[in-house]
């Protein structure tokens, strides 16, 4: 997504479109990192955070009493998916995204 505007404008601009953006976009999975850029400087950057699932938890039960390597391993498992599904993940921006963003930059 890009945006055309005066230099004048690109700071506060750029501000604005990026609080937006985090306003508007769902939460994923995994994390999303949304920035600002002129160039190769970035001006604004948000961070939308991530559902954490309670892998723990099964059938409303905490998963063992005592030994702690079970868990730590189930913890484990669930980093190692959620690094993968960020490599491949993808976001869908809906039209609603769209809309918010052409209000702003009108």
């Amino acid at each position: 997504l890009s945006v055309i505007c005066p230099d004048e404008n690109a700071n506060s601009l750029g501000r604005k479109l990026v609080v937006k953006l985090r306003d508007v976009i769902d939460r994923q999975m995994f994390e999303i990192i949304i920035q600002a850029a002129i160039g190769s400087k970035i001006i604004a950057r948000e961070r939308i955070s991530p559902f954490r699932k309670n892998v723990l938890e099964r059938s409303g039960k905490v998963v063992g009493g005592g030994d702690m390597t079970r868990k730590l391993k189930l913890l484990e498992k669930q980093k190692e998916g959620k690094k993968r599904m960020k490599q491949v993940g993808n976001v869908e921006l809906n039209e609603q995204v769209f809309t918010a963003v052409m209000k702003l930059t009108s």
